[in-house]
């Protein structure tokens, strides 16, 4: 049919999406992994025969996942075109995680499979999970000073895992022989194929119901909307140049920090990214892949513009210069560890740098921007087996036009979350001596940033190893408008009663825990908005009735004065007064 009406357009719309969606709860409800079925770490979208671009992506998918996994089947598609990987039959499913072919880090790992209907490729349902292993030099793969990606872990290229619907016992004897604790792999394998399979069935649901014809001009309109609608967002922006920063605190190798520079060129209905002006390629893991730098782009005009629907189609109207010769545009054997939980935060805080200029009744003031990688393996003597912990964390939010910041939010790629702890204490030999929000640590402005995490991790039994990927702990998420930073990111460990801080701050590897060792981390807060004087004072009242900030913190930050607990109307006026003269 050449025509549709609203009303079908939109149940199509809704009925794709419900796909994405149950596959991601097939996906996390049968995993093993609590990083998959707990912390909800994966993505699962359909995308096109031709050329793999997004026709619809899960809600509770990690949205940095939305242009990689796109990269990544495209990837897929051209190789087998070129005659690089065996061509697809009915059944097939494709593993692959090599960061240089459409990825992120290498343990995020992509299944692809092709939807067969008559005979023909219909179109490729994919999806990422992130594996709590995948060997390399450190239990949980985030090697903090890894110099090449070998070191990072085992490296897959486009291979078949299933053939015809049938795990390959070869292929999978590969992996299992060159990653810690194995046998827990299988479930997570076969949940990560299961959801494709769900995926599968219910798009034929849909097929059956409104025609192949109807469903293919459906998907093309959504695709021409989706992009018509982020152009009008973008032309009602003021013409010109705007510029962002955002800094990495270091490599992990080198103790230098990494710029990443932007310039936004908005002419009519387009925006260009052009981050020319960063920092060279790292020796240390913080080098971001293309497919990621795109992404986090992505990502961070999805946040700015979250009405506009997930396609291809919203991607159009941005346009990204080539990064060539940077940090942002990593070629083998660059390591690459950090680039998807960290470099792409940062890629992203420099989108909102920039734009906060442009839209300041729109975008926030940075958020904690870490995803707080914490790695630890070892040997539990009372299971008698090894472990590997993957612990990843919240932060706050930035401040904005409208309100304070969420505390303790997920990361800004994704709506992944923390694993409850009960589960952790039950699968892994630790304790957690507290589990907090981080007082204090909210940028102060008229909306103050959200609060960060406070953590304390106690190793119970055996002797482990521990290992940090992190970001902000030299520099807070940047508040916007005149508001303050938020709170850098803090990594304390305590050995034989003896503090110890990585040098890098938030990065380091293979740290030696034994039994009673702790290992304590405090994520950052969100920036803050506004001029902090500005902030309501009754306000900040609350904030310290809370425990947010102290007294002490009220009288310093905001120009707010209590006594009693109330504020003092007289004080804290001329306080503001002396502040704004200055």
């Amino acid at each position: 049919m050449s025509a549709l009406d609203t009303i079908t357009l939109s149940v199509i719309e809704a009925a794709l999406q419900q796909v994405c969606d149950e596959m991601d709860l097939a996906f996390s409800r049968s995993a093993f992994s609590p990083i998959i079925a707990e912390a909800n770490d994966r993505s699962d979208g359909i995308y096109s025969a031709e050329d793999g671009s997004l026709i619809a992506q899960g809600v509770g998918g990690l949205p940095v996942f939305v242009g990689v996994m796109q990269y990544s089947t495209r990837t897929v598609i051209e190789m087998i075109a070129q005659g690089r990987v065996l061509p697809p039959e009915e059944g097939d499913i494709y593993i692959v995680n090599d960061p240089y072919l459409g990825g992120t880090h290498l343990m995020d790992v992509r299944f692809a499979m092709p939807v067969w209907r008559n005979g023909a490729i219909f179109c490729w349902v994919s999806n990422t999970g992130h594996w709590p292993d995948i060997g390399g030099a450190v239990p949980g793969g985030f090697s903090a000073s890894a110099t090449a990606v070998e070191q990072e872990g085992l490296r897959l290229p486009p291979v078949k895992l299933f053939k015809k619907g049938v795990l390959d016992p070869e292929i999978y004897a590969i992996i299992t022989s060159n990653i810690r604790i194995a046998e827990q792999r299988i479930g997570d394998i076969k949940a990560q194929a299961a959801a494709l399979q769900v995926g599968r069935d219910r798009l034929f649901e849909i097929l059956d119901r409104y025609g192949d014809d109807t469903v293919v001009t459906a998907i093309a309109e959504l695709r021409r909307r989706a992009a018509m609608q982020m152009r009008a967002r973008i032309a009602a922006i003021d013409d010109g140049t705007y510029l962002g920063v955002a800094f990495v605190d270091s490599d992990g190798v080198v103790d230098e920090p990494l710029e990443i520079r932007l310039a936004v060129e908005k002419k009519d209905d387009t925006l260009t990214f052009d981050f020319s002006g960063s920092s060279e390629p790292c020796l240390g893991p913080m080098n971001s892949v293309l497919a990621t730098t795109h992404s986090s782009v992505y990502l961070a005009m999805r946040h700015i513009f979250p009405d506009v629907p997930i396609s291809a189609g919203a991607f159009e109207p941005l346009v990204i210069l080539r990064p060539e010769g940077t940090f942002l545009d990593a070629q083998y054997p660059r390591p690459v560890s950090g680039c998807a939980a960290e470099v792409s935060q940062r890629i992203a805080e420099a989108v909102f740098s920039a734009m906060v200029k442009a839209l300041p009744d729109k975008v926030t003031a940075a958020p904690a921007g870490s995803s707080g990688n914490f790695g630890l393996g070892g040997f539990d003597p009372q299971r008698g087996r090894p472990f590997v912990l993957y612990q990843l964390s919240g932060g706050g939010y930035g401040g904005n036009a409208d309100h304070d910041g969420l505390s303790n939010g997920c990361s800004t790629i994704g709506i992944s979350k923390s694993p409850p702890v009960e589960i952790m204490e039950q699968a892994y030999p630790i304790l957690y001596n507290h589990y907090r929000l981080r007082e204090g640590s909210g940028g102060a402005g008229k909306q103050r940033g959200g609060l960060g995490l406070d953590y304390e991790i106690e190793l119970l039994r055996g002797d482990a190893r521990a290992s940090f990927v992190m970001d902000h702990g030299r520099y807070g998420p940047q508040g916007a408008l005149g508001g303050d930073d938020g709170a850098v990111n803090t990594v304390t460990v305590f050995r034989n009663g003896e503090a110890h801080v990585p040098k890098h701050l938030s990065k380091e590897q293979d740290i030696p825990l034994s039994a009673g060792d702790r290992v304590r981390v405090g994520t950052p807060g969100g920036g803050g908005y506004g001029d902090p004087r500005m902030r309501d004072p009754q306000a900040v009242r609350r904030d310290v009735e809370l425990g947010y900030y102290t007294a002490d913190d009220a009288k310093r930050l905001f120009a707010v004065v209590l006594e009693n607990g109330t504020v003092s109307e007289q004080a804290t006026v001329r306080l503001r007064s002396a502040d704004l003269r200055q």
